[in-house]
């Protein structure tokens, strides 16, 4: 017999903003009692909902059930920046490129299948179009160090034959309404996500289409039966004959990978709607994305109606936690100095509250690899997205889904052909050279 238990439950600090902002979601069923189904997937974000899809596409009769350990969209799901990205977009990388023309054309053609496939999702189940646009984005560069990250990145895109636009100060000026960035670089690939609703509105598709969702139902303990799998929650189990984790870094809590995976913290403050004056004040867009040219810098989103109201979105402040967890004093002492970023690039908008904060985890590996693959027989992950919890999550749980159904494609086989991820010296080494890196960093990119 195979056991696998827990040793932790997520846990986050700060609401979830981008759940916050939308009407309240009617809550769903605690696991209860004994139950079953044919696959049950442990983690309702984008790799579990993405691999709750496939499976129904190639078997509309299964009995699939979802178990998520809090409330729908109001974990990782609902704390990230909303990108979908098309390109290479490697973190540890200074200018995002993933190393290696070949490499970074598969990756932009599935990172695209990721795309398109969301965007059938939002066709198909009537999710409003808001939360799921296709408008590209911008690297911001706020300084010579990321005016040359976007030039080299420009040289690369160049290489592979992608579109892209490299604009002046003037004309970030007249899209972001500040005169913070000296020039920016659009690529059009990618699609920009009100995350926590996208999320919503596809685990609403899903069951109209006989998928069963089970909040506040967090997984404690997997184990093999007769017959396949076990998964018990602390109010019931839910029997299998096979099982997905797509629980990103919390594979490590079961178990698997251990001493491989990096956790990292990042956190992001959400503004207060702006004002009819406030808005005429900054000028711009409606709406953009921006990530920084320099990865250790500040991603910022403007936002409009459609995605909750004309607000603005910044995100930094990257630390190194195992614990997959922050303080609320860590959230406070970043929220300060975010505050300080913001009032930096939107001087005329310091009156502006933010209304939501909070901490988000990334799980990332130093060879920059996705577990997707078969851990045990019947038992499949969908995990470690590198900081590209949308596009890479959606690709692994679709690969998942295939891998659980005996199929194979492009995903399937990208990805397990991947290694095992490297690792980590020991803790608390880890922890001491990878938050001595991150300030280091951070303290370079410091302008961006």
């Amino acid at each position: 017999m195979s056991t696998h238990e827990a040793i932790r439950q997520p846990r986050f600090t700060g609401p979830a903003g981008w759940a916050a902002i939308l009407p309240p979601s009617p809550p769903r069923p605690v696991l209860q009692g004994a139950q079953g189904c044919d696959i049950a997937i442990i983690g309702a974000g984008y790799a579990g909902l993405s691999a709750a899809r496939r499976l129904l596409q190639i078997d509309p009769k299964l009995s699939v059930g979802v178990l998520e350990a809090g409330h729908l969209a109001e974990g990782g799901t609902g704390r990230n920046s909303g990108f979908m990205i098309d390109l290479p977009h490697e973190l540890t990388a200074s200018d995002y490129a993933a190393g290696g023309e070949s490499r970074d054309r598969v990756l932009t053609r599935l990172n695209r299948f990721a795309i398109d496939f969301a965007a059938a999702a939002v066709a198909e189940f009537d999710i409003p179009a808001g939360w799921f646009r296709r408008t590209g984005k911008i690297n911001g560069a706020a300084s010579d160090v990321g005016l040359a990250a976007n030039r080299a990145y420009a040289e690369h895109l160049a290489a592979l034959g992608e579109a892209h636009e490299m604009l002046d100060a003037r004309a970030m000026r007249a899209l972001t309404g500040t005169d913070y960035y000296q020039g920016g670089l659009f690529t059009p690939g990618a699609a920009m996500l009100q995350p926590a609703g996208y999320a919503l509105g596809l685990a609403g598709g899903l069951e109209r289409a006989g998928l069963r969702i089970y909040e506040r139902s967090g997984v404690t303990r997997i184990e093999t039966n007769a017959s396949g799998w076990t998964v018990s929650t602390a109010g019931g189990s839910l029997t299998a004959a096979r099982v997905i984790l797509a629980t990103n870094g919390h594979l490590e809590s079961f178990g698997f990978a251990r001493g491989r995976l990096m956790h990292v913290m990042l956190n992001a403050c959400m503004s207060a709607e702006m004002s009819p004056a406030q808005i005429r004040a900054l000028g711009g867009a409606e709406e953009w994305g921006l990530t920084p040219a320099d990865p250790m810098g500040a991603t910022v989103r403007r936002i409009g109606p459609a995605q909750g109201g004309h607000r603005i979105v910044i995100r930094q402040g990257a630390y190194y936690r195992p614990g997959m967890e922050t303080t609320p004093a860590e959230l406070a002492r970043l929220v300060r100095a975010m505050r300080r970023k913001f009032d930096a690039r939107f001087p005329m908008l310091k009156d502006l509250a933010f209304d939501h904060a909070w901490s988000g985890h990334l799980c990332l590996t130093k060879n920059a690899v996705t577990m997707m693959r078969a851990l045990e027989p019947g038992l499949f992950a969908a995990c470690v997205q590198n900081g590209l919890g949308t596009a890479r999550g959606t690709l692994s749980g679709i690969g998942a889904a295939e891998l659980a159904m005996g199929q194979r494609s492009e995903i399937t086989d990208y990805f397990g052909a991947e290694p095992e991820p490297t690792k980590l010296p020991p803790h608390p080494f880890d922890t001491i050279g990878a938050n001595a890196y991150l300030r280091l960093k951070e303290w370079q990119a410091r302008r961006e």
